[in-house]
Formats: C-alpha cells, sequence, structure tokens
C-alpha cells in the first residue's frame, strides 16, 4: 500500500446515515450489531501520518505485538522487536500488529473523534445519558495478524477503512465466556485477556468487516479478531456512560466481598443500575485514600 494513499470514501456528507442511525439505536447500548459508514477522505488515516502519530505519542499510549498469535494468550503477548514506526510503515510484512491508543491527545485526531461520536450523540444519549470519557483507537494489522480473545470497558463502534478482518463476540456478561472472577480481576488492576478453549467458539458470532464496514461492541463483550488477507486499518470510537461505571464499580466491590469469603451476585447487565455495589466501592476508595 502507498503510505500516501488515503483509503477513504470521497463524500462531504455525514459518516453515517439515516438506515444506520437507525439501526443503531434500535441496537444500543446492549445489541452488537453492523453498520455502514462513509468516513470522508483523510489525510490524517494514511499509514504515514499513522506512524507519525505512532512515534509522537507517548509510551503508554502504544501497543505493538507480533501478529501470528493464537486465540487465547497468558498475559500481554510478546513484542515484536521493531519499533512502532517500523511496524506501521511496513506492515505489509511485518507480521505485527499496532494500536496507537487515546488519539484524541492530538487536536487533529481529537477533532476527527469529536466528529464522529457528535453524528450518533442523540442514540446515545436517549439510552444511557452523557458521553463519558471519550477515546479514540486505531488499529494497524499485518496480513492474518490476531488480537486475542479478551473484553474492554467501553461502548465501542469499530470502523473498518482498509482490508478486512472478521470479529468473532461473544455474549457481554455470560460467565461462560467470562467468568465473574475475570470481570472483578480486571476491574481492580488485572490484564483485559481472558482464558479461551475452543469448546467456547461454538457461543461466538462472526462479524465479517470490510472497508466501509463498521461493528458496534458492547461494554464488556468478550472478542477476538482475525485480520483478513491483507493489510488492516481500523479505527475504534469508544465512550463510556454512567451505567458502564456503576457496572465497573459493582464489579470491584464484587472482588471485596470475594476476599471476605462470600460468594457475591454479578451485576446486572442494561438498564439494571448497579448502583447500590457501586456507591459501596466509591465509599470503599475514599476510605482506602483517607487511610
Amino acid at each position: 500500500m502507498n503510505a500516501r494513499t488515503a483509503f477513504f470514501t470521497d463524500s462531504t456528507g455525514p459518516t453515517f446515515d439515516s438506515e444506520a442511525h437507525a439501526k443503531f439505536a434500535r441496537h444500543y447500548p446492549e445489541g452488537p450489531h453492523t453498520l455502514r459508514h462513509a468516513l470522508a477522505q483523510s489525510e490524517l488515516l494514511t499509514l504515514e501520518a499513522l506512524a507519525v502519530l505512532g512515534e509522537a505519542l507517548p509510551e503508554t499510549s502504544v501497543e505493538y505485538n507480533r501478529g501470528n498469535l493464537p486465540i487465547g494468550v497468558d498475559g500481554k503477548p510478546g513484542a515484536s522487536g521493531l519499533t512502532i514506526g517500523e511496524t506501521i510503515r511496513g506492515v505489509e510484512s511485518a507480521n505485527s500488529w499496532a494500536v496507537l491508543k487515546n488519539i484524541e491527545q492530538q487536536p487533529d485526531y481529537a477533532a476527527l473523534l469529536a466528529s464522529l461520536l457528535d453524528e450518533i450523540r442523540p442514540e446515545i444519549e436517549a439510552k444511557t445519558g452523557p458521553m463519558l470519557m471519550t477515546q479514540g483507537f486505531i488499529f494497524v494489522s499485518s496480513p492474518d495478524a490476531v488480537t486475542p480473545y479478551h473484553f474492554d470497558p467501553e461502548h465501542n463502534i469499530l470502523l473498518q477503512l482498509v482490508g478486512s478482518k472478521v470479529m468473532t463476540q461473544f455474549p457481554a456478561g455470560h460467565p461462560r465466556y467470562a467468568p465473574d472472577t475475570l470481570h472483578e480481576s480486571y476491574h481492580t488492576g488485572g490484564a483485559r485477556e481472558l482464558v479461551w478453549n475452543d469448546d467456547l467458539l461454538r457461543g461466538g458470532t462472526e462479524y465479517a468487516l470490510e472497508s466501509g464496514e463498521a461493528v458496534y461492541v458492547p461494554v464488556m463483550a468478550p472478542h477476538f479478531v482475525r485480520n483478513g488477507p491483507a493489510p488492516s486499518i481500523s479505527l475504534s470510537i469508544t465512550w463510556r456512560s454512567e451505567w458502564s461505571y456503576a457496572e465497573a464499580d459493582a464489579r470491584a466491590f464484587n472482588a471485596a466481598l470475594r476476599r471476605m469469603g462470600l460468594t457475591p451476585k454479578a451485576p446486572g447487565r442494561w438498564p439494571a443500575s448497579n448502583q447500590a455495589k457501586a456507591i459501596g466501592m466509591r465509599i470503599l476508595r475514599r476510605l482506602g485514600r483517607r487511610a
């Protein structure tokens, strides 16, 4: 791929059309689904621009690993030995995947993220209230690279920009795919990678994405991704809600209860509020800071 090429639909209109808005409104926040998008052509999203962005971001905002990984890994996968710039510029042959985190740290990318989220703000806020902690992530992947099985705490729309990939999603909140103890570990500082076994596969749903397609991922829905036969660029736009924070704090509170020898009930999925346990955890945090 030519690093100077911009790969996106040449459009001055909205990224999401009326059909996408209607579909998103029907399914948000708990139903995974695909959407069409028309992200306008942009020099911000060429390989060279992304390599420069990766080199400018803080080290904590860049992750890149070898691409020939299994679906399940024990903790963070190993590094590829390349720099972030080398990984992105040579993505076609680097056998790697890279993620640029919190792209909103750079003003041009902050504006891009804001414009995309503003388009769907009415549908979001009608269901889950104000968008909190809006963040953007860009994924650059070599052919056939695998992003291992994991979950994330945000509401997330992944827009496929270049190439193709298949995301396999599993039901959010179901203990078969992510046991309660792993949720609790994550929300008290543990890794987001999950334990995989092949028996889980029958419960997954595949979402095949080509350029111009997107998929919505509910909060903490386990998933893994297989890249297609060509290099891939994807943009993930994410936000938190008060519900998602309450769910996270309730999980952390359950971890404290479990340390006391109790077997707590899992938090409810949306629209359950989980406020009682969330408030309990917030009180514990305040007491801990004062101790």
